[in-house]
């Protein structure tokens, strides 16, 4: 049965594991200051446009997440996020475990704007109530939805004018840089941000994710913070090697491109099916409504998840393509959907 539940089913890209292999027997300084994260770093450093960023390197999302959040904030202080991002929905409470309120708010298309913020710095406006300080994003959003460029600038400059911090999730970043109608580029996101990260685990390596800072007020001492919460790792160099290999040439993107092109492939083919969907999504989520018939037929020869119910009779699923997905895993699904449609019909 082909997966299309996440796209962190496979493992790494080949490049990777030879990258890996033949730097295997070679000596190395420990807690990423061997040579091969330090390359990395500096590659990073070009592609934001700024040699005076902070880059650390961790091992995953939520980690990276849970340590950059509570090192910016201070106890009495909170992080507005929408509804369905990641650390409100899939991070058991990482963040409020840290003693930092998450203080949500609904959005339609799961992205956050000042007209979302405002009502909420207007309730929470004295020392009886946490405070707000923290605009937590990601990007592209758990919806699959992207931020342009003017949003970007608009969030930016809002939260400079309020004086909160502006944080952005790029677990799948690749994949928002790498939309068809993105006019947003990695340098954007360093200059409109004071941090975010490039996610590495979801598009081609085996496990990791850049931490980038660009606020000098949260710079200091950042390695005692990841030290601190167990993100170092002695052997950084796993780390290292694989976003040395992803960004000395193009791979980073040309994965995350084939991951998105899997999905709009698939969205084109299912909506000449008939399929509407249950949110426009550019990257390699896509949200379809089916009928639940066909959905229990699909889920036979298919992992996916059923994300939401649209009525009686239908639902919307989610579909995530990889950086590994082939054609033929595509196009099988494709069949298959058409298949079940064409018997519902007959047998209605």
């Amino acid at each position: 049965m082909y997966s299309f539940k996440n796209d962190y089913g496979e493992g790494a890209h080949p490049n990777i594991l030879k990258a890996l292999l033949k730097y295997n027997g070679t000596q190395e300084e420990g807690y990423g200051l061997d040579r091969h994260t330090q390359n990395a770093i500096s590659m990073i450093k070009n592609l934001v446009g700024d040699r005076k960023a902070d880059v650390h390197l961790i091992s995953g999302g939520t980690q990276t997440n849970l340590i950059a959040i509570s090192a910016f904030l201070r106890p009495h202080e909170a992080c507005i996020a929408a509804t369905s991002g990641h650390i409100a929905t899939h991070e058991t409470g990482a963040i409020e475990a840290t003693g930092h309120k998450l203080i949500t708010v609904d959005s339609n298309d799961g992205k956050l704007s000042p007209d979302l913020i405002e009502p909420v710095l207007a309730e929470h406006y004295f020392e009886h109530m946490v405070k707000p300080k923290l605009a937590y994003i990601s990007n592209p959003t758990e919806l699959g939805t992207i931020y342009s460029k003017t949003e970007l600038q608009n969030l930016h400059d809002f939260c400079r004018m309020k004086n909160l911090l502006f944080y952005a999730d790029g677990a799948r970043l690749g994949s928002a840089l790498m939309a068809k109608d993105s006019d947003v580029t990695l340098k954007d996101m360093y200059m409109l941000t004071d941090a975010f990260f490039i996610g590495g685990t979801k598009i081609g390596a085996l496990l990791g994710e850049a931490l980038v800072l660009r606020n000098a007020d949260l710079k200091e001492e950042y390695r005692y913070l990841i030290k601190q919460r167990g993100g170092l790792l002695a052997k950084g160099r796993v780390l290292g090697i694989q976003f040395e290999e992803l960004f000395k040439t193009n791979l980073y993107f040309d994965l995350a491109l084939h991951a998105n092109d899997m999905a709009q492939y698939m969205a084109k083919e299912l909506e000449k099916a008939g399929c509407p969907f249950w949110i426009d999504s550019p990257t390699n989520q896509i949200f379809p409504v089916m009928k639940n018939n066909v959905i229990e037929k699909l889920s036979t020869q298919f992992l996916f998840y059923t994300w939401a119910k649209v009525d009686q009779d239908s639902s919307a699923v989610r579909l995530i393509t990889s950086w590994a997905t082939p054609m033929d895993a595509v196009q099988n699904f494709i069949h298959a959907h058409k298949k079940a449609s064409q018997e519902l019909l007959i047998h209605t």
